[in-house]
């Protein structure tokens, strides 16, 4: 089995821990398995080493500066491995055989990359490449990085070209846990979560893995989330399952938008949480919500809107905050859902833009963390479909 491993900086925040994360991966060669190594700097070294850049420089100074954590991180981790019998060797950016290349505004060059990292994978029978996490060179030779959440990207991307049967992040929490343990009291581990549930997560807050790492998996090969103090990089964790793909899709019956007006609506308790409980009590489907300081909007099917408005309405006479319920019909729905829509500037300009060129009423616009839902008339929804798709 083809192998990526990416430790985190706590995984190598002591000698201790530098030294539990080699015996893990010269056990995984011991069993016979090519390993790749993607190393984070130490502990906090990134953050402390933005933090006493005080003085005005440019992005190249920059990224040197930054770098030294990484460039640390892999060395002590290659000798670490050498003390056990096992050849490796570091690879930076320089490197004869360094795999992540750029542009110059830090954008994958995906072909070079791909190349470099079937050129890598070609001589890991044997010996284990360890690479800095994060980092990147562009075509000129310069170093340059990957953003916040740089090493899981690194350690997912290079799995993908690399042809590995599974990348295992390494990190500090038990994988993927039904709440944050700190503040939930019976938190567990989950043992299984889709691609698409864990981006929406990463996207609010939850801290596993970053958001721009799970653009690059797919359905062949896994990704696993795993405690360092495990030991096992074969075993444990969360494994996280399928793959994002890109998606224009148009809902087929029409929708009905119920909006509830009040004032204060945002500032009052509870409000939004018994408007839908009465929904969901009477047997309503609700498609989609927006809110604003003083509504809130419903949609829900057509074929449900006048039993939907009568419900609502019950709620408005009961509830002193709630003023009116209006009912607006022949509403489509158009969704775009792909994994790199947030890290595509100007997704929502591409959308809007030439809607608005072909004269077309955008009623909503709701985002996600990884989709984005137009809505117009019903009579629009042809060519607002046949538009979105030319633009995705």
């Amino acid at each position: 089995m083809r192998l990526v491993a990416k430790f985190g900086g706590t995984s190598l925040g002591t000698g201790d821990r530098i030294e539990r994360a080699a015996d893990t991966v010269a056990a995984a060669v011991e069993e016979g398995h090519e390993v790749a190594v993607v190393a984070s700097a130490m502990g906090s070294t990134t953050d402390d080493l933005l933090d006493d850049i005080t003085f005005e420089t440019d992005q190249a100074d920059r990224a040197q500066i930054v770098s030294m954590g990484e460039r640390t991180s892999v060395r002590m981790l290659k000798a670490a491995l050498a003390s056990r019998g096992v050849d490796a060797m570091f690879l930076e950016p320089g490197s004869e055989l360094w795999p992540v290349i750029t542009d110059v505004h830090g954008e994958l060059d995906v072909e070079k990359t791909r190349e470099a990292a079937q050129a890598l994978a070609a001589v890991m029978d044997g010996v284990v490449p360890v690479i800095t996490g994060f980092l990147a060179e562009t075509h000129d030779g310069d170093v340059t990085t990957l953003g916040r959440g740089g090493s899981d990207t690194t350690a997912v991307m290079l799995g993908k070209y690399m042809d590995a049967d599974e990348v295992v992040i390494v990190t500090d929490v038990e994988g993927v846990m039904t709440g944050d343990p700190t503040v939930v009291e019976g938190a567990r581990n989950v043992g299984e979560i889709t691609v698409d549930e864990l981006r929406n997560l990463s996207f609010r807050g939850a801290e596993v893995v970053a958001p721009s790492a799970l653009a690059y998996k797919d359905d062949r090969m896994d990704v696993r989330v795993t405690h360092y103090q495990h030991g096992d990089l074969l075993r444990g964790g969360t494994r996280i399952e399928g793959e994002f793909r890109n998606l224009v899709d148009m809902r087929e019956e029409a929708l009905s938008c119920m909006t509830v007006a009040g004032r204060a609506i945002r500032n009052s308790p509870g409000i939004l949480q018994r408007l839908s409980t009465a929904l969901g009590e009477n047997g309503i489907n609700v498609d989609a919500v927006a809110s604003g300081m003083d509504s809130i909007t419903y949609y829900v099917d057509q074929s449900q809107a006048e039993a939907a408005e009568a419900v609502l309405h019950d709620e408005v006479v009961s509830q002193e905050p709630l003023s009116s319920v209006t009912v607006s019909n022949d509403v489509a729905v158009i969704r775009v859902t792909g994994g790199q829509l947030p890290n595509q500037p100007g997704v929502l300009t591409d959308i809007v833009n030439p809607l608005g060129e072909a004269h077309i009423n955008i009623r909503d616009l709701i985002t996600s963390a990884t989709s984005v839902a137009i809505f117009v008339d019903w009579d629009d929804r042809e060519e607002t479909l046949e538009i979105v798709q030319q633009q995705f």
